[in-house]
């Protein structure tokens, strides 16, 4: 079997890192837990808030689950620091429930990755604040967030 990759690859340059974030920010925003599973190593170990996985599998069914419960998720991810094969980002997502009420999540995640590119560790911190829907400020169509759309430091978040 092939070796499974993912560039860029560490170690990462300012450059490489922010195009690993955008690459991991349009994987989650597709909301394929399949294919976003394909970005880590087989045995990736997370910390998701309160909740502990380990592999694929595990990573899947916890997207899956998130995802049903997070309709209209759209999500920014944004550099913090960088080195080695280490990456640190900020984050926001806005999501709605199911009795219709709007979300924006913060947060920051730590990853680790292989030398093929793929992320073997992520620790991941997240607050959820309410929002109406006239302080959304994510409205591009479901999917990846369009190239000219602002930032979250443009935003201001």
């Amino acid at each position: 079997m092939p070796t499974e990759s993912r560039p860029p690859f560490p170690p990462f340059t300012h450059e490489t890192a922010v195009e690993k974030v955008r690459k991991a920010e349009d994987g989650w925003n597709t909301r394929n837990p399949a294919q976003v599973a394909l970005a880590y190593t087989p045995d990736s170990r997370w910390r998701n808030r309160s909740t502990f996985l380990n592999g694929r599998d595990e990573i899947v069914a916890f997207l899956t689950s998130k995802w049903e419960k997070e309709r209209g998720y759209r999500l920014i991810k944004e550099l913090w620091a960088f080195t080695g094969n280490r990456i640190a980002v900020r984050f926001a997502y806005e999501w709605q429930n199911d009795q219709g009420e709007w979300f924006r999540s913060y947060g920051n995640e730590n990853w680790e990755f292989d030398p093929n590119g793929l992320m073997a560790v992520r620790h991941a911190s997240i607050n959820d604040v309410a929002i109406t829907e006239a302080q959304r400020l994510f409205h591009w169509p479901q999917g990846r967030r369009p190239d000219a759309h602002p930032s979250l430091s443009d935003l201001g978040l």
